[in-house]
């Protein structure tokens, strides 16, 4: 790929002292640069996973609870109820 960079001075030094201490173009030290700059990050961590809290809430004996919809009936139920009897 050929594009165009903008080097800060102290980097096109530092890349021109490499072309005549290797004896490399200098596409060649720009490349070596970035893959070595490239290789010494470290890869991103994933962040730790997010635990919901729970609270103990107690259990209700009176509700089969592999049955949700059964629960929702019988909390339905008693609401009902609850309001027929303020009512009177």
């Amino acid at each position: 790929m050929r594009t165009t960079i903008t080097l800060d001075d102290d980097n096109a030094a530092r890349l021109e002292r490499a072309v005549k201490e290797r004896g490399i173009t200098f596409k060649e030290a720009v490349n070596s640069a970035i893959r070595a700059g490239l290789a010494a990050e470290s890869p991103v961590q994933p962040p730790p996973p997010y635990v919901v809290p729970t609270f103990h809430m107690g259990l209700r004996q009176d509700c089969d609870w592999d049955r949700a919809s059964h629960l929702d009936a019988d909390l339905q139920d008693e609401e009902t109820l609850r309001k027929l009897n303020l009512g009177t």
